[in-house]
């Protein structure tokens, strides 16, 4: 199978099920970005880091690509015969929802309080993780906005907010652990 089709070169690219749409489609936009965050993961992942987290952060790359496959797919093409959805079989449950919220809890539990909003930054682990919250954050406000008109998957949008505040607390943990100064956010007067 070639890596190239030539069937996009005039700025169109197919759905699953075979619907065409423009490449700048919010669907597409959707997706895209979440293959986006999937890749900003990976870099994450491949940091020095506690083998925990690298499990962890496997297992999101995992559910990112339901997620995208989810987005990629129209409603017309995912309501099977019998009136059930089909994507909703592939996998994100409400446990990986949960999964995310343990791990912050567990996380924020040798943290110190947070007073302040944090700088990103402090090491280059740490930005490469923050950088892929600011990524998820637009994948869940690209997810929403083609909700509004075309409705997906809740639990993608309810998984891609978890994840990126995961990934906040995943930010704050790695400068605790690699001992990184976390520079506090204080307004000018």
């Amino acid at each position: 199978m070639k890596v190239y089709t030539k069937t996009g070169d005039k700025g169109t690219t197919s759905l699953f099920g075979g619907t065409r749409v423009p490449k700048d489609h919010i669907r597409i936009e959707s997706y895209g970005t979440v293959d986006e965050l999937n890749s900003y993961i990976g870099l994450v992942r491949d940091q020095e880091m506690n083998v925990h987290y690298k499990d962890i952060l496997a297992e999101i790359q995992d559910r990112l690509f339901t997620i995208g496959a989810i987005l990629a797919t129209p409603q017309e093409k995912e309501v099977l015969k019998n009136g059930e959805l089909r994507l909703q079989k592939l996998g994100i449950l409400d446990s990986d929802v949960e999964l995310l919220e343990n791990e912050i809890d567990k996380m924020e539990a040798d943290l110190p309080p947070m007073t302040h909003f944090v700088l990103p930054g402090g090491h280059t682990t740490v930005s490469h993780c923050h950088i892929a919250r600011c990524v998820c954050r637009r994948a869940e406000r690209l997810a929403v906005h083609l909700n509004h008109n075309e409705p997906i998957a809740e639990i993608a949008i309810t998984y891609l907010n978890r994840l990126s505040d995961y990934l906040f607390v995943l930010a704050r943990k790695l400068s605790f652990d690699l001992k990184a100064e976390e520079v506090k956010w204080i307004p000018r007067k």
